[in-house]
């Protein structure tokens, strides 16, 4: 599973947590939905995703996790001629 995708699984399932906790808990807990949301926004606008840090960490090698496989590379190569395969800085080749 790409990276990409695994952040919107964790930012989805925070959001549910976040609304079951604040049903059974109290209305304090939808601070958490909204420390998502504006950490998805300022994502968009700055490139800065502290979910995705560690994601990357925790599963460094995963299969297109860095994008290779879309002809992408994210870490230590952005150079025009990087090709799918290439190492893209995520640990090793893909």
């Amino acid at each position: 599973m790409k990276l990409e995708y695994r952040i919107r699984v964790l930012a989805g399932s925070m959001i549910l947590a976040s609304l079951a906790l604040a049903h059974f808990f109290g209305p304090w807990w939808l601070l958490l939905a909204a420390f998502v949301g504006v950490n998805l926004i300022q994502s968009a606008f700055t490139g800065f995703c502290p979910a995705c840090n560690i994601l990357h960490r925790l599963f460094p090698d995963a299969p297109g996790a860095c994008g290779c496989d879309d002809g992408k590379c994210c870490g230590g190569s952005s150079a025009p001629e990087a090709k799918p395969g290439d190492s893209c800085g995520c640990g090793g080749k893909h």
